[in-house]
């Protein structure tokens, strides 16, 4: 390993930490596969600027490698490791609030509609996959329109009961970006003295957000359940959430 000039191996490995394949590199002689240890790195990188980024390397390698760990996944940007739970509904991340499932790709827990539920559309014509909801290119941010020469999703368009689905659906999400948005208003007066109003409406804000997010993916789970015995029982109770949600 230390056959190359000091200068030489600190610009290979800079460049390999550069371009975020340094975990897994090896000598740059020919046919070398010894692989630089950690403190022979430090010895030889002196930038506080690469070392950082050596370091945040190390770590997605090793969340990446561990199956009972996973990043936070809010699309908003968080840092957080999560230690998976098991149970499938995901934890709120104590840096953010936000929740993750565990269980698919998809960007947030979505209880009470499973993950196979959550699945993207996919065209049978040209295998372009969109957002089920809002009929979007399938992206977390969902920026550019749908566009799509087969217009296969013109049929579902047409049917009466995906249309009432996904209306219902499309409100109680943005009925939940109020609540947030209502929730940041509150707490952006919070420095005034405290009142006891205040922290009721921003309790009431969380029930808010937390109540439109389930009756949101519960518009999922009945349009692909519609048919199951049970249903009856499950949309008295959405029908129930929702009174109370409308009346908070």
């Amino acid at each position: 390993l230390l056959l190359p000039s000091q200068p030489c191996w600190r610009e290979y490995l800079t460049t390999r930490i550069e371009q975020n394949m340094v975990v897994n590199c090896t000598c740059p002689i020919s046919e070398c596969r010894a692989q630089p240890t950690t403190a022979f790195i430090y010895s030889i990188v002196s930038s506080e600027e690469i070392i950082a980024k050596y370091e945040k390397a190390l770590l997605r390698g090793y969340v990446e490698c561990c199956s009972n760990l996973t990043w936070c996944t809010n699309p908003q940007g968080c840092d957080q490791i999560l230690l998976k739970d098991g149970f499938g509904y995901g934890a709120a991340c104590s840096k953010c609030s936000w929740i993750s499932c565990f269980n698919c790709n998809f960007p947030e827990a979505h209880y009470p509609a499973s993950c196979s539920h959550m699945s993207h559309m996919t065209c049978a014509k040209c295998n372009h996959g969109f957002c089920w909801r809002c009929l979007k290119p399938w992206k977390p941010t969902h920026k550019d329109y749908y566009n799509c020469s087969a217009m296969v999703s013109k049929a579902a368009w047409q049917e009466k009961r995906f249309q009432d689905y996904n209306e219902r659906c499309t409100f109680h999400h943005r009925a939940r970006e109020f609540a947030t948005s209502l929730r940041n208003r509150v707490s952006s007066v919070r420095e005034i003295p405290k009142i006891r109003t205040l922290t009721f409406l921003l309790d009431a804000c969380k029930v808010l957000e937390q109540a439109r997010k389930v009756l949101a993916y519960s518009c999922v789970y009945s349009y692909y359940n519609q048919d199951t015995e049970s249903m009856d029982i499950v949309e008295q109770q959405i029908e129930s959430l929702e009174l109370h949600t409308n009346a908070l």
